[in-house]
């Protein structure tokens, strides 16, 4: 079964994922955002999901992991719990 590793920053708003992901694309952390932005419980681990496999995360957030290309910054991502920005650094 395929796992993957991947961080994320999760916020309540469309406008304050836009921000973020604007700030990190300007040389900002990504994890010292999500320790101080994101609403989810991994903020505090600056984001990390650690390796998750199909079907552990909410399905946007899965299509993301298992398809998206590594390494970048994609979002924002709804879900019923807000909108993500998701980084992925490997897959197998």
């Amino acid at each position: 079964m395929p796992k993957a590793m991947a961080r994320h920053i999760l916020v309540k708003t469309e406008a304050e994922a836009v921000q973020l992901k604007k700030r990190i694309a300007s040389g900002e952390a990504f994890d010292v955002l999500a320790k101080k932005y994101s609403t989810c419980p991994s903020g505090k681990k600056g984001g990390d999901l650690g390796e998750v496999r199909p079907g552990q995360m909410v399905r946007s957030i899965d299509q993301v992991i298992f398809k998206k290309p590594l390494r970048e910054v994609h979002g924002p991502v709804k879900s019923q719990f807000g909108y993500h920005l998701v980084q992925v650094f490997y897959r197998d």
